[in-house]
């Protein structure tokens, strides 16, 4: 489906009803990790990752310090029972 997700990952996203990378593009990375975490309330922050480098083709390892906390933020502002930003998250 993308790049860097294997088939836990598929699966988790399957339990919260995305199949296909359009569905992904269409809510976007941190949406699609909402949904999964409804269902699937464990998945770590490393699927965010997954989905925001693998809709843009890169694999999660390239993403900046500054790009998951950007990511972090948004995952904040919509699903505000995440676990908060550490105040020096940096890494």
């Amino acid at each position: 489906m993308l790049r860097n997700l294997g088939p836990k990952s598929c699966q988790m996203l399957a339990a919260a009803g995305i199949t296909s990378r359009d569905q992904l593009q269409s809510l976007g990375p941190v949406l699609a990790y909402v949904a999964v975490l409804k269902v699937w309330p464990a998945a770590s922050l490393n699927l965010l990752w997954a989905l925001a480098a693998g809709l843009d083709d890169r694999d999660w390892r390239e993403l900046t310090a500054a790009e998951k906390v950007d990511l972090r933020q948004q995952l904040q502002a919509i699903h505000p029972d995440h676990s908060p930003l550490p105040r020096d998250f940096s890494r």
